[in-house]
């Protein structure tokens, strides 16, 4: 059974903010007591936590889909709707957040880093948060509006010091058991190690860790193999540890040849990793012919540039040098690392002629406006309620979508699209309609909304013309 998964598809869908509530007070001799509906909650946002607890991602692959509580409802007497609770997702450090497209959104580094997924839908206001002096008994109220969805790839890239690179069984667990507390899965066959393993090492005064990635061999950065799993594992580290089996039994693979293929194989798949300091690791040098092959290769790695220790994981020999050569390495890099600052808090207002949306015509003559205030009103409008509706077009006019209109040339009865294509609504505009509370009748009407449509009679015009053609041709050919 899977028990490690670095890399899942989570579908995250935020709270549906609660419907405002449209209610008047009424009370014995008090026939007037004025509008009371209080205000919707809000949705709960999805959240992303790092949790240095949680180490893998496997809860996320077993249920991709969460949702976090829709907000209540407003109701009479003034009283707002409970808030929906956010729902909070632990994640292991140095989880990566990416969209569909491989963009990345969010960088989880560090205890308790967070990202919020999904945005929770804000709460309707009420018809006592609507009244006004002019419009002082609205018989409305706004609806919530829905909370986000989106779906996001989840990556964990091993939060490590030292990685150890090599060959399948050549010896990369063996040594990080004995190096550390960790204990790795060993055995005598290749792949024996499918997930990387961390272990804490002790050095002096340095504390660091050793990341034991799961085996590579030619073509890993292809993804042959389970190197392109997990090689992103390896980008945080800051040393880079070839283990080299001096002992293989395979007579066309040699310690050189060995190394020559993880490099090229490290350079293959980038991010970096060929600036990343090295260290070779000639292992296994207590089996028969083991300490004569790595001393007939020493001297050419050496020539190379690379620092050679050899080792037996088995008899404990050449560790205290090794481990105390990585904390040198590690110590170095972390001094060279900038220091960390608090992070500045960057406010950027909008223009205050920034009027938030834009007016385009498209191809089959609609003129769609795109906006985030725009979207969120028609969400937030009860289309079976025309006071609702005669309010939607007194915010548009203020917000002066009229006057966009006008100026991209829309004339009277022109279709006006607002909203996502998928779901938008469409309406046919008026540019003389009128706004204002006065002109207002009964509770929950407007009398604008019953002028005569020109676009929409057009198009009953030529309904009812199809509808006749084809009753003709029916007549025509009754069989």
């Amino acid at each position: 059974m899977t028990t490690f998964v670095d890399r899942v598809e989570l579908h995250a869908a935020a709270g549906n903010g609660g419907h405002g509530c449209a209610s008047v007070h009424r009370e014995k001799f008090k026939p007037l007591g004025g509008p009371d509906g209080g205000n919707g909650g809000r949705g709960g946002d999805v959240i992303l936590v790092v949790d240095q607890d949680v180490t893998t991602l496997l809860d996320y692959h077993h249920s991709p889909h969460r949702k976090a509580t829709n907000g209540q409802p407003g109701a009479g007497d003034n009283r707002s709707g409970k808030d929906g609770q956010d729902l909070v997702l632990p994640v292991p450090d140095g989880t990566v957040v990416l969209d569909k497209e491989g963009n990345v959104l969010a960088d989880l580094v560090g205890q308790g880093t967070t990202f919020v997924a999904g945005q929770g839908g804000r709460g309707g206001l009420g018809n006592a948060a609507l009244a006004s002096a002019r419009r002082k008994a609205p018989g409305f109220a706004l609806l919530g509006v829905p909370g986000e969805e989106r779906d996001v790839v989840l990556e964990l890239k091993t939060v490590a010091d030292v990685a150890l690179v090599g060959y399948p069984s050549a010896g990369k667990s063996s040594l990080i058991s004995v190096l550390s507390a960790a204990k790795p899965k060993i055995a005598d066959y290749p792949f024996t190690t499918l997930v990387p393993n961390l272990g804490v090492v002790t050095a002096g005064s340095t504390v660091y860790t050793v990341a034991d990635v799961p085996g590579l061999i030619p073509g890993a950065s292809q993804g042959r193999g389970l190197g392109l799993e997990f090689l992103r594992h390896v980008e945080r580290c800051s040393v880079l540890v070839h283990v080299l089996d001096t002992a293989t039994l395979e007579s066309d693979r040699d310690p050189v040849s060995d190394l020559d293929v993880i490099e090229a194989e490290l350079r293959e798949y980038g991010a970096g990793l060929e600036n990343r300091p090295r260290i070779v690791v000639l292992n296994k040098i207590d089996v028969p012919d083991g300490q004569d092959l790595a001393d007939l290769v020493r001297p050419d790695l050496e020539e190379r540039g690379y620092r050679v220790f050899e080792v037996s994981a088995v008899a404990h020999k050449g560790l205290k040098e090794l481990s105390f050569a990585l904390a040198e390495l590690v110590g170095e890099a972390r001094a060279a690392k900038p220091k960390e600052e608090a992070t500045r808090i960057v406010i950027r207002p909008k223009a205050v002629d920034d009027s938030g949306f834009t007016v385009t015509r498209e191809d089959d003559g609609v003129y769609r406006v795109r906006g985030e205030k725009p979207e969120r009103w028609i969400r937030q409008t009860d289309f079976n309620n025309d006071e609702a509706v005669g309010y939607l077009a007194d915010r548009l006019n203020r917000l002066g979508v009229e006057d966009e209109l006008m100026k991209a040339g829309a004339r009277n009865g022109d279709g006006v699209a607002i909203g996502p294509e998928e779901n938008a609504v469409v309406f046919d505009w008026e540019p003389t309609m009128m706004a204002g509370a006065e002109m207002l009748g009964r509770r929950g009407e407007d009398h604008r909304l019953e002028a005569p449509r020109p676009a929409a009679q057009r198009r009953r015009d030529r309904e009812a013309e199809r509808d006749e053609a084809q009753r003709e041709y029916d007549d025509f050919n009754p069989f």
